[in-house]
Formats: structure tokens, sequence, C-alpha cells
């Protein structure tokens, strides 16, 4: 366009309708992705094989919010037997931020990723988090398990784990809580008596 030269009024009233519509259709995306951009929530980190503790040592260096649990295991060391702490489920470490701070976690050495879908971190449920927190503040007998989500459901109805829901295993010495995590396929197993537990 030559220098000087004027938009008609229809070609002028189409442009700027046409950048209120872009500048519309980014506000709403915008204040669709602020709240999750903004606002802390619980996130899986995979960590490479064997390196959760000391991801989680860094995430307390760099001031961010981390959860580890772990769960007792005796071992046998030549002639003796030791008492390990050992990650309950291995390969993860839990990290509370908000996603705009993402890079100070995939920055941390030995992590590798934000656990999510199509390359886009997802969130934990926050009581998920609770429960297991509570289960760890408690000192409750707890174990890996195989990522188990078929059989009789039941929900806990007493105790620190209270509403929380699983799957009822038995075992020889008495019953156990399948709880699931959805998101990273992996579950653990938590001891009951049968009389915190209803059927669902």
């Amino acid at each position: 366009m030559a220098d000087g030269a004027k938009l008609s009024p229809a070609f002028a009233g189409a442009a700027v309708n046409g950048m209120s519509s872009i500048s519309q259709s980014f506000g709403k995306e915008m204040a669709h992705l602020a709240p999750e951009l903004c606002e802390p929530r619980w996130y899986a980190a995979y960590t490479c094989a064997q390196h959760e503790k000391r991801v989680a040592e860094q995430f307390t260096q760099r001031a961010l919010e981390n959860f580890l649990p772990q769960y007792g295991s005796v071992r046998r060391w030549k002639d003796r037997r030791v008492k390990l702490e050992l990650p309950l489920f291995p390969g993860y470490v839990f990290v509370r931020l908000a996603l705009r701070e993402r890079l100070r976690v995939l920055e941390t050495p030995s992590v590798v990723r934000l656990v999510g879908f199509n390359g886009r971190p997802a969130a934990l449920p926050d009581k998920e988090i609770e429960a297991l927190r509570a289960c760890v503040a408690a000192q409750l007998h707890a174990e890996p398990h195989s990522y188990l989500t078929v059989g009789r459901r039941v929900r806990i109805k007493s105790g620190p784990l209270a509403e929380l829901e699983g799957v009822l295993v038995r075992r020889k010495n008495g019953l156990r809580v399948v709880v699931s995590l959805d998101l990273i396929a992996r579950s653990t197993a938590v001891e009951v008596d049968a009389e915190d537990i209803e059927r669902i």
C-alpha cells in the first residue's frame, strides 16, 4: 500500500472486527489456561532409576514442595539383615507447583519428565496425595502392589484413610486395600481391619 493511502470504511471495519475476534478468542484461551498455569497442583515427576531420593533432596533445595512416600523393607545382607527405606512408587517423586514454574522441575538433574498426556503435564487429584500423606503420617503398613483396578471395591470408613476407596485383597495375615494412582499406573497396598471398611 502506498504511503498516505487510506483504508475504506468497510475494510477498516472488517479489520477491526477481525482483530477484536482474535483478541476475544485469545482472551478466552488464556482464561482457560490461567488457572492451571498459576495455581499450584500436585504432579508426578518421572525420574531416572534409583534417583528418587536424590531428586527429592534437590527439589527441597530448590524450595519446591515435594513428597516421596517410602516403606520399610528388610533385606538380607551377607550375615545380617538390614532395614531399608524404599520408594513406595519406584521412579516417581510427587511435586507441587504451578505449571508456569515447571522448568524448575525439568531442569533438575535426573528428572526425565512430568507425567501427562500428549506432552502436557497432568495434575494428580489432591485427595490421592492427601491419602498417601495421611498413610505415611500414621505410619500405616503399606507396600508396592501390582497395578490393580478390577476387583471388589471398598471404602475405608474410619481412621486416617477414611473415605479412601480401593480394591480389597486378602492375604494370609489379613486384609489389604489396594489404592491405585491411575495417572502413573501404580498401586500400593495398605493393611486394614475388617471393621474399618465397607463395600461400595
